[in-house]
């Protein structure tokens, strides 16, 4: 049987969405009184996985689901061994570099050097400043990384911004953009290239109705 992992937060209601458009309806998860992690869809025909966004690669990668749906914010920054498949279009958002509004700073290259830079993103963030020449201490936070420029622990953070909401109402600007992030298909490799279950067919109709919404 397929399974397919999905993530939990921002990008489920889409996944749901898009796999409904092929066949293979997971919308059990998006009931309040579910408490249920692991679902058949309604044919039974597959079953979803209902994980943390940073975990669908590590299935993916292991073995346990076949295909997934993560953001390309994770794939960036944890570098799995899965094969990318499909850009899916939604859940835009960006990873960016972000200093209070009041400070001087309005280039990554403006930041003292051996500065810090609060993130979760500590590959993504660390890989940016290399890529620059500027060294920095990237410190990890998996909070609200908003506070290290706020309370004076870093200069910058590096974080992921949708609205920029959050950043307005906490007094930062965003002074630069490491990448834009989608929603992405990703599968196991070797399922993907023995085409387990009717791989294959699955992607397609996903491809193509990606393809229809665009």
């Amino acid at each position: 049987m397929l399974t397919v992992a999905l993530p939990k937060g921002e990008l489920l209601k889409n996944s749901i969405r898009l796999l409904q458009a092929v066949g293979l309806d997971f919308s059990a998860f998006l009931d309040s009184g579910t408490r249920q992690l692991q679902i058949p869809d309604t044919k039974g025909l597959a079953k979803g996985l209902l994980v943390r966004a940073q975990d669908v690669p590590v299935y993916v990668e292991y073995g346990q689901a076949q295909l997934g749906v993560v953001g390309y914010d994770v794939l960036r920054e944890k570098q799995p061994q899965v094969a990318h498949l499909v850009d899916l279009q939604f859940g835009h958002c960006r990873m960016s570099v972000a200093v209070k509004a009041s400070s001087s700073y309005r280039s990554p290259l403006d930041l003292p050097p051996h500065g810090r830079v609060a993130s979760k993103y500590v590959n993504c963030a660390r890989e940016y400043f290399h890529s620059l020449d500027l060294p920095v201490e990237i410190v990890p936070l998996y909070g609200s990384v908003e506070l290290g420029p706020i309370t004076g622990m870093s200069e910058a953070i590096v974080d992921l911004v949708s609205t920029g909401r959050t950043l307005r109402e906490n007094g930062l600007i965003e002074i630069a953009t490491l990448y834009e992030s989608t929603a992405r298909l990703i599968a196991h490799p070797l399922s993907y290239r023995l085409n387990t279950g009717n791989l294959s067919d699955v992607i397609a109709k996903l491809r193509e109705a990606v393809l229809v919404k665009v």
